[in-house]
């Protein structure tokens, strides 16, 4: 009875060591702890993805884009598209999976002269993306907050902007102290997660059709046919716009990179928890938009206008009345405060790799492993400030908070393509992992890196022709800023990163265990740059 229990320790043990080996190889020590099971792994890729709470925030996009037809159909073409991104990712994170991962693998993979500016955008960029993504997560359940407000008062209250200004910034505070808690605590949450975003999805697949009165149900054709333009750009232009619903939903997957230096087997467990996910979102959520299609009623208009202020929650009350919906609706907000959580501990381990390498603003302060919780509770902090500042957008406008859901896209697309459009188009020694698509790797690469650098063009334009002020995409303007100041940082005479920044800096020699790399350590390990020239297994 004994030898079974050995044997189990034995290969924790073996696992742990090759772990920790291959982090090594890669130029860094072990320094958090490795509680977050493969299971938990694919939990935190697929509870940010959290779907029921990510569709709902997000139909106010595909309805006026195409209504029904592109909630359908522009959910199925966009996720084949996405799928091909994260396959891509898998390959670079089962290669090299460490928590730094896009800016890592760019620097890896680019030619000498371009690795150090290709691995700086790239940091910057998944960086804002990763802080966008916690900001319109949050800001999209501050608005299903004030929803279930409106439901519970006969939808006579309605939010104004400060007061989802104000809700905003509670969701914020508190996923700041749930993430500042030890590692195991965070990887068994995630389970919790993933199976209450598995049973929303399968309620609203299944009782959604049984519940709802015949005058909302729509026919085949409807459902599947029908386009409902009220944006007012051509109608295949209108129907790609949609494709901001299933990006935004099927988004930050890279999340389950950021966490591998917390992982048990990374080098396995990464690339499959990226491509599961993916795939396990793309088919449930096209059910819940098909369920949703039939059972929304014609009248898109009013949906998207009613004054409860959340198109899927005036679903939910035509078809089950205010009482049931406002039982429902609790969990989608829980479900959607749980993608922020889990949003807040990816950012924060990406922040806490970059400043690792010195890269950002306040790096030796950020770059710090709290010693009771064992997690970089500074980066969490950090990255929190950062989106309660992104969210003050809402003050100018519609269109200006809208520009936080698309620059997550985009911004965490150029960080996408950059390193896999750098495995193929440098000369570089690249090892493929455990997961490796063989030939097919350069015909999905080239496929995922012309449909993000196409999505991220798309998603600069403003929601409809005719724009002001008030109404244009700010997207461009926010992460063009942040990365224009980025790089004339990275090209500051005398103090720019170009005089310093060496790409990612290998720790393993240092010997200091509190967390923060020093300034007398940084030129010993400046000088071992061409350590991590390319990804090594």
């Amino acid at each position: 009875m004994i030898r079974p229990s050995i044997r189990t320790s034995l290969s924790k043990d073996a696992i742990a060591n090759r772990d920790e080996a291959l982090l090594a190889q890669l130029g860094y020590k072990q320094e958090f702890r490795r509680a977050f099971t493969p299971w938990e792994v694919f939990g935190i890729s697929f509870s940010i993805i959290g779907l029921l709470p990510s569709i709902a925030s997000v139909l106010v996009y595909a309805l006026p884009n195409g209504g029904a037809s592109s909630m359908v159909w522009g959910w199925a073409v966009g996720s084949l598209f996405i799928l091909s991104v994260g396959l891509s990712m898998a390959e670079l994170g089962s290669a090299a999976p460490t928590s730094g991962g896009l800016y890592y693998w760019s620097h890896s993979l680019s030619s000498p002269r371009w690795r150090n500016l290709l691995s700086w955008i790239v940091g910057y960029a998944n960086t804002v993306g990763s802080i966008a993504s916690l900001a319109s997560i949050d800001w999209g359940c501050a608005i299903q907050v004030a929803a279930a407000a409106s439901i519970g008062s006969g939808q006579t209250f309605v939010a104004t902007n400060a007061q989802l200004f104000g809700i905003y910034i509670a969701l914020l505070l508190s996923h700041a102290v749930v993430c500042c808690l030890g590692t195991a605590i965070l990887a068994r949450l995630q389970s919790v997660y993933t199976l209450i975003n598995f049973l929303l999805c399968i309620v609203v697949i299944i009782v959604l059709p049984v519940a709802t009165p015949k005058e909302y149900i729509n026919s085949a054709g409807y459902a599947l046919g029908n386009f409902t333009n009220l944006n007012g750009w051509p109608n295949g232009f209108a129907f790609i716009l949609s494709f901001v619903a299933p990006l935004w939903t099927i988004c930050s997957f890279d999340s389950a990179v950021h966490i591998s230096e917390e992982a048990s087997n990374a080098a396995t467990a990464v690339p499959w928890a990226i491509v599961s996910a993916i795939t396990i979102a793309g088919i449930l959520g096209l059910a819940v938009n098909i369920a949703l299609a039939f059972c929304m009623g014609s009248d898109v208009e009013y949906t998207l206008n009613s004054p409860i202020g959340q198109p899927m929650a005036q679903i939910f009350v035509n078809s089950f009345g205010e009482k049931a919906t406002l039982a429902l609706w609790t969990f989608v907000v829980i479900a959607q405060y749980m993608m922020g959580s889990s949003m807040l501990l990816a950012a924060s381990r990406q922040t806490f790799a970059f400043a690792r390498d010195g890269a950002l603003p306040l790096s030796s302060i950020l770059y710090h492993i709290n010693s009771f919780t064992g997690t970089p509770v500074n980066t969490v902090w950090f990255v929190v400030v950062m989106a309660a500042l992104l969210g003050l957008l809402a003050f100018a406008g519609a269109g200006a908070i809208d520009a936080i859901f698309t620059m997550s896209i985009t911004a965490l697309y150029v960080a996408y393509a950059i390193p896999i459009f750098s495995r193929f188009a440098f000369d570089n020694n690249f090892k493929p992992g455990p997961f490796n698509l063989g030939f097919f790797s350069l015909p999905i690469g080239i496929t995922a890196i012309a449909f993000m650098a196409f999505m991220i063009i798309v998603f600069s334009f403003p929601t409809t022709p005719t724009t002001n002020a008030a109404s244009m995409n700010y997207a461009i303007v926010v992460l063009g800023g942040v990365l224009l100041l980025s790089l004339a940082w990275y090209y500051f005479p005398v103090y720019g990163g170009i005089h310093w920044f060496t790409g990612p800096v290998p720790n393993i020699d240092n010997d200091r265990t509190d967390g923060i790399r020093h300034e007398d350590s940084v030129s010993t390990e400046k000088k071992a740059e061409g350590a991590v020239s390319v990804v090594r297994v």
